[in-house]
């Protein structure tokens, strides 16, 4: 079981918080989006188990996870999804969501740390730079979900404030690996859609710790956009990229910018923002749906866990 299964939990949580949002703008039944929240902490259920078998039984495949740069970013998948879980199940149980939240928040710290200790040592190369390492590097962005509600605004900020200064750097160097280094393989290219995320979520949680405080952080929104029609056309051909676990990436991303285009509608009034808010909502729902769905079919078949 690959580390950025995860994923999962942080596509199927990141869709129910963006239709839970959505409700200030348009006509959601109010189930819609808890029914995501709910599948969010079973697979997280399930993968934390599955994964604790694995760390027993295969520890010398944990430790490939937590030593190689190139998989390395793809850990902090598990942190990141503890936490928007804990933002899904807030308003249902303070005590799981404290549990959920406290349990992501240091172990994300302590992978960015090692993160550190790694690009550091000269242990990266440009061949290991990849997606992931916005994941583990600015997974941060995430913590206001949670850590605002749960009172932990300072950790919650101060985490906010790290990865969103990290990430103009390490999207520049996944952009000149495109350019300059090797290209990835088809089954790791959903890993470019991860690409959406700063810009959208530092929009979202910039706008709500420094509302009203005159910061142009709308102008990300619009970026997102514009990368996001590029991705789109670049990944046009993906039906013919092999599935796995790396497909997960696809999700959490596109949830991302629809919660930006959420929050841009709400605050935009009129014109076509919201029609394209429920647009971009329609177009996650539809590639989370395929994903679960492939994802079941794999399992079942037995093809989930293959190496790719």
């Amino acid at each position: 079981m690959p580390v950025g299964l995860f994923g999962a939990v942080m596509g199927l949580a990141g869709l129910g918080l963006a239709w839970r949002a959505a409700a200030a703008i348009l006509p959601v039944p109010a189930l819609f989006a808890e029914l995501w929240i709910c599948l969010a902490l079973l697979a997280l259920a399930a993968l934390m188990s599955c994964y604790a078998v694995k760390s027993v039984r295969h520890f010398s495949a944990v430790r490939e996870e937590l030593t190689n740069p190139a998989l390395l970013g793809f850990c902090a998948t598990l942190p990141v999804g503890l936490t928007l879980a804990a933002a899904g199940v807030e308003p249902y149980s303070k005590v799981l969501a404290e549990l959920l939240w406290w349990m992501g928040a240091p172990l994300l710290l302590s992978l960015q740390a090692w993160a550190l200790v790694l690009l550091l040592s000269g242990r990266f190369r440009l061949a290991h730079v990849n997606g992931g390492l916005l994941i583990v590097f600015v997974g941060g962005i995430v913590m206001p979900f949670a850590g605002l509600p749960l009172g932990h605004a300072g950790l919650s900020t101060a985490m906010f404030c790290a990865s969103a200064t990290a990430a103009p750097f390490v999207m520049g160097a996944i952009l000149y690996r495109m350019i300059a280094g090797p290209a990835l393989p088809e089954a790791l290219r959903p890993s470019w859609f991860i690409l959406l995320v700063p810009p959208s979520l530092i929009y979202v949680n910039g706008d709500t710790l420094w509302t009203g405080q005159g910061m142009p952080l709308e102008l990300l929104h619009h970026l997102a956009l514009l990368m996001a029609a590029a991705l789109l056309y670049a990944a046009r051909g993906c039906r013919r990229w092999p599935f796995g676990a790396p497909w997960w990436a696809f999700t959490f991303p596109l949830d991302a910018l629809a919660g930006a285009a959420v929050r841009y509608a709400g605050k935009h009034a009129g014109g076509p923002w919201t029609v394209l808010a429920g647009m971009l909502l329609l177009l996650a729902t539809a590639v989370v749906t395929v994903v679960l769905a492939r994802t079941l079919f794999a399992l079942a078949r037995g093809t989930l866990l293959k190496p790719v």
